[in-house]
C-alpha cells in the first residue's frame, strides 16, 4: 500500500509539473485589451549571453504598422513603390504568416497614392491589424479599411474613406487601428460630414453610426474602450479635444477641449483606476478623473508648457511613446528622448535620465508591462528589460533586436541621418514578433 501511495503521489506531482503555463496571443494594438500588459509566465529573467534566439526571419517591405498574432498566424501590413513612379504611387499589402515558421500563408495588395503624406514618412501603413475570430481588419495609410478571412485572405468587405467618405488625408496618414466592439468595427476615418469616427457592421461593412466633426484633422490616436461611470465609454482623442462616446450609438457623452498642436495626437491614453492620462509633444500632459456614477470627467491638472525643447519642458511632452501610469507615478519618454518620472498627483517631475533610448527629436520607445518589470523596445532597435520606480530607472538587461531602418525625420535641432524603428512589437506565446522595413522576425523569450 505504501508503494502504491508513493507511485500515486509521483503521478500527481508529474501531472502538476506538466500543466501548461499561461500563454497568450496578441491580437491587436498593445495586446488583448490595448493595455500594453503581457501576462504570460515562463519568460526569461535576462537575455542569453550569446544573444537572442531568432526563430525565423521573413522579408517584408516598408511600414510602421505593428504585427498582431492570433491562432497560429501573424498579421502585418507593408507597402512597396510602383516601379518607375516619381510621385509615391505604390501598393499596400496585408500578409498572414505562420507563427511557427514565418512562411507566408497569403497576401493581398491594393493600389494607393502616397502623395498627400509627408515625404520622409511615406513608407507604408501605420495601423496594427485587429484580429477578431475568423476575421482580421486592417487600415491603410490613406484611408482604406478592409476585412479579410484569416484563413484564406479573401476580402469580405472594404471601405475607402477618400472615395466613399470624401475624407482628406492628413500629412502623417491614417494611423488608428480598428477596434472591435460586439458586432461593430469602430474606425477613425475622417469621413464627411461628421464622420471622423465611424462604426461599421463588422460582418458586412454597412455603416451603423458616425460621430464627431471632420472639419479638422482626425489625428493619429487609437480608439480606446473603458468601463467607467456605470457605462462603457469609447475614448477618442483628436486634435480639438478628448471625447467620450457611447460605443453602441456614437452619442457623445462628454468632451474636454485640448488642442493638439500640429494635430499630433499620437500616444494612446492610459487609464489607471479612476484617472486617465494623455500626453502630447507641444502642450505636455493632461490628467482627467472619471465620475463614479455617470459618464463624465473632471480635470485634475494639465501641463502649461508650449515648447518642445527638453530644457524648456518640466512635465512630460511625449509624442510616439505611450506612457506608464502606475500607482502614484508616471513614466514616459519626453520630446527629445529623455525618460522622465512624474508625480501623478500634479505632474511635477521627479527624475530624468538619458539612458533608455535615443536622445533626439521624437526619441521613442514602446514599453510593455510584464509582472514587476517592463520589456522596452527603443527606437534604436534594442530590446531592454527594465524597472521603473519613483526613485529612478533600473536597466536589467538589453540586447540588439532589429536594425533601425526608417529615417527619423526633421526638426529645429536636426540629428543628421538618424535611423529609427517606430513599430510596436507583439508579445505572444513566449516570443516577441517585431518588424522593420526589411524583415519581420520572431524571437524566443521563453525561460530555459
Amino acid at each position: 500500500m505504501q508503494a502504491l501511495a508513493i507511485r500515486t503521489l509521483g503521478i500527481v506531482l508529474g501531472l502538476t509539473l506538466t500543466v501548461p503555463a499561461v500563454a497568450d496571443d496578441w491580437p491587436q494594438w498593445r495586446g488583448p485589451d490595448r493595455s500594453g500588459e503581457w501576462r504570460e509566465d515562463g519568460i526569461l529573467e535576462q537575455f542569453p549571453e550569446d544573444g537572442l534566439e531568432v526563430v525565423w526571419r521573413t522579408p517584408i517591405n516598408g511600414g510602421y504598422s505593428g504585427p498582431s498574432v492570433a491562432d497560429g498566424r501573424v498579421f502585418i501590413t507593408d507597402w512597396r513603390p510602383k516601379e518607375g513612379s516619381r510621385i509615391k504611387e505604390g501598393f499596400e499589402r496585408a500578409l498572414a504568416l505562420s507563427e511557427e515558421t514565418g512562411e507566408v500563408l497569403w497576401t493581398h495588395e491594393w493600389e494607393v497614392g502616397y502623395a498627400p503624406l509627408q515625404a520622409s514618412y511615406a513608407i507604408g501603413p501605420r495601423a496594427t491589424p485587429t484580429v477578431d475570430g475568423d476575421r482580421v481588419y486592417v487600415a491603410g495609410a490613406v484611408g482604406h479599411v478592409l476585412a479579410f478571412d484569416v484563413a484564406t485572405g479573401d476580402v469580405i468587405w472594404s471601405y475607402d474613406a477618400q472615395e466613399e467618405g470624401d475624407a482628406s488625408v492628413a500629412i502623417w496618414g491614417f494611423s488608428s487601428a480598428p477596434l472591435v466592439h460586439g458586432d461593430l468595427l469602430i474606425a477613425v476615418v475622417g469621413a464627411e460630414p461628421d464622420g471622423k469616427v465611424m462604426a461599421f457592421d463588422k460582418h458586412t461593412g454597412e455603416e451603423v453610426w458616425r460621430a464627431l466633426s471632420s472639419n479638422w484633422e482626425p489625428g493619429y490616436g487609437q480608439p480606446l474602450l473603458v468601463e467607467r461611470g456605470g457605462v462603457e465609454q469609447l475614448i477618442i482623442w483628436e486634435p480639438q479635444g478628448v471625447n467620450s462616446l457611447n460605443p453602441r450609438t456614437g452619442e457623445v457623452y462628454w468632451t474636454v477641449p485640448w488642442e493638439g498642436a500640429s494635430s499630433l495626437t499620437v500616444a494612446t491614453p492610459v487609464v489607471h483606476g479612476d484617472r486617465m492620462l494623455l500626453t502630447q509633444f507641444y502642450r505636455g500632459s493632461l490628467m482627467l478623473e472619471f465620475d463614479e456614477e455617470k459618464p463624465a470627467v473632471r480635470e485634475i491638472w494639465r501641463g502649461q508648457g508650449r515648447s518642445e525643447l527638453p530644457d524648456r519642458t518640466e512635465g512630460l511632452h511625449s509624442l510616439i511613446t505611450t506612457p506608464i501610469f502606475e500607482g502614484d507615478t508616471i513614466y514616459g519618454v519626453c520630446s527629445y528622448g529623455e525618460l522622465r518620472g512624474l508625480n501623478a498627483a500634479d505632474g511635477a517631475r521627479l527624475w530624468v535620465t538619458d539612458k533608455m533610448t535615443r536622445q533626439g527629436r521624437w526619441g521613442a520607445a514602446f514599453m510593455v508591462k510584464h509582472g514587476d518589470r517592463w520589456f522596452v523596445n527603443n527606437d534604436e532597435g534594442f530590446l531592454i528589460i527594465a524597472r521603473f520606480t519613483r526613485d529612478g530607472y533600473e536597466e536589467v538587461d538589453r540586447a540588439k533586436l532589429l536594425k533601425p531602418t526608417a529615417n527619423a525625420g526633421f526638426g529645429p535641432q536636426r540629428f543628421g541621418e538618424a535611423m529609427v524603428n517606430w513599430s510596436h512589437p507583439a508579445y505572444a506565446n513566449r516570443h516577441i514578433v517585431a518588424r522593420n522595413d526589411e524583415e519581420i522576425i520572431r524571437v524566443s523569450l521563453a525561460a530555459e
